[in-house]
């Protein structure tokens, strides 16, 4: 079903593929949940491959890092270019040339190549904010935090599938090539593949908005060509609420993407569990993203739907502070079953508190919807970088344990900021408009999603 005035979906119909909507939903995320494939499918290998070239927990810890960091470079880019361009090509294009690199980093003989390569593929973390785009324009505002919520929580799940699958996929090749050495670096031609095939899949099979691609649009009119304008980027940066979102965004993904990162290493370090064990229990983490994250935008829509724009933020307040909570949780357990059960509990709330922001982001600015989600996706990429500082032990001297509680006190006190994301009068009754022609679209029982 979808709403008369600007053809947006009003209902998320999970069985359907017919129309461009659907399609879309289905299509990002599955490309998403590959890039996790590529930008993480290192990290269950990270201690062969930490033997095999001679580099220091550190250097693995720096390598994370610059993965993460030009993440954040390249949000900022994609953002923009899918207001000027597109959805559908800019991924494209993001998901074959960022193959490229991951299919390529066995060639690493060294750290500065292995570096090298590790921020080359940080690149594809950007494909968060194409995800994010491409549905918010395609579902009306009833349902556009869950649709937000559900496609980034299903593809940010391939953070928890593939530190369950690499180890295995490293054991074929190993039973293949037979040395360690050579099992890590074909291991990642797999997921190299997998992605350049998605890229052209996504160009054949999607479409820029529910009405049409944009040279489509612009060419009958429908679309202005000063759209995507370098104006309306930099009215966005004006906007103090953007980067308030930033910094809650880098409080909840910057720190899954910690986790994603470390925890395979760290139940192998500190709870003395084999490679396979540990990439099994670490992927328990991501695996939460099946429901948790949908949940967050669920709920996010709810609240918008009984209390408007405010009660959106209310409730990215609420998960926010509750995941500090039980990342301090996380930290202080110190046995196998402990640990996995408080480690599930702070998933849930970290996950939620993605979903939450991502509903109230479409919100903020919807003539520059791309550099909006670009900025703030990039916040979670830059909250990342400086929450990894923590766990540089000859930098900080901590241990991880107390980095981990450092981090959810942190993010505890990062969520008060939500407080400052406020929406004027004029928006609040706009948006509401727009819900109440949404909800009565949801009702015709004649009408049919395009």
């Amino acid at each position: 079903m979808k709403n008369t005035k600007t053809s947006k979906a009003t209902k998320i119909k999970l069985r359907s593929f017919s129309a461009p909507h659907m399609r879309t939903f289905h299509l990002t995320w599955m490309a998403f949940f590959l890039c996790f494939f590529g930008w993480f499918g290192i990290a269950p290998m990270l201690s062969i491959v930490r033997d095999d070239l001679g580099i220091t927990t550190d250097q693995i810890v720096t390598a994370n890092m610059i993965a993460v960091a030009s993440t954040v470079f390249m949000r900022l880019i994609i953002g923009w270019l899918c207001d000027k361009i597109g959805p559908r090509i800019a991924y494209s294009w993001l998901l074959m040339l960022g193959s490229i690199p991951v299919m390529l980093i066995g060639l690493s003989q060294n750290y500065e190549q292995f570096l090298l390569f590790r921020m080359l593929i940080g690149t594809i973390g950007a494909s968060f904010v194409i995800t994010q785009f491409h549905t918010s324009v395609m579902f009306a505002p009833n349902v556009v935090g869950t649709a937000n919520a559900t496609t980034a929580g299903w593809g940010n799940l391939g953070g928890g599938v593939t530190q369950q699958v690499m180890p295995f996929v490293f054991a074929g090749a190993l039973a293949i090539f037979g040395t360690e050495h050579l099992a890590w670096r074909y291991a990642m031609v797999a997921p190299g593949i997998l992605l350049f095939v998605m890229g052209i899949i996504y160009r054949n099979f999607t479409q820029d908005t529910p009405e049409g691609n944009y040279n489509e649009l612009t060419a009958s009119g429908k679309r202005s060509k000063d759209d995507g304008s370098g104006a309306s980027f930099l009215e966005v940066c004006k906007d103090y609420r953007v980067w308030v979102l930033f910094l809650i965004y880098g409080a909840c993904f910057g720190v899954e993407l910690i986790v994603n990162s470390k925890a395979a290493l760290y139940f192998y370090d500190y709870f003395d569990m084999d490679l396979a064990t540990a990439g099994i229990v670490a992927g328990l983490f991501g695996l939460m993203n099946i429901f948790a994250r949908s949940l967050g935008g669920l709920i996010g829509d709810k609240f918008g739907k009984g209390s408007g724009l405010s009660g959106r933020v209310k409730w990215l307040f609420t998960a926010l502070f509750i995941e500090g909570l039980t990342l301090v949780l996380f930290s202080r357990m110190g046995t196998i079953p402990t640990i996995i059960g408080s480690l599930l509990v702070f998933s849930l709330f970290v996950q939620m508190s993605e979903g939450a922001t991502y509903s109230v982001v479409p919100f903020i600015n919807k003539k520059a919807l791309g550099a909006v989600s670009g900025i703030v996706g990039a916040g979670g990429n830059a909250g990342a970088v400086a929450g990894m500082f923590l766990f540089k032990k000859e930098l900080t001297g901590l241990e991880w344990t107390d980095s981990f509680l450092i981090l959810g006190i942190i993010v505890s006190s990062v969520s008060f900021m939500t407080f400052l994301v406020r929406f004027s009068v004029q928006a609040e009754k706009e948006v509401k408009k727009e819900l109440d022609e949404s909800l009565v679209n949801e009702e015709e029982p004649v009408a049919a999603m395009a």
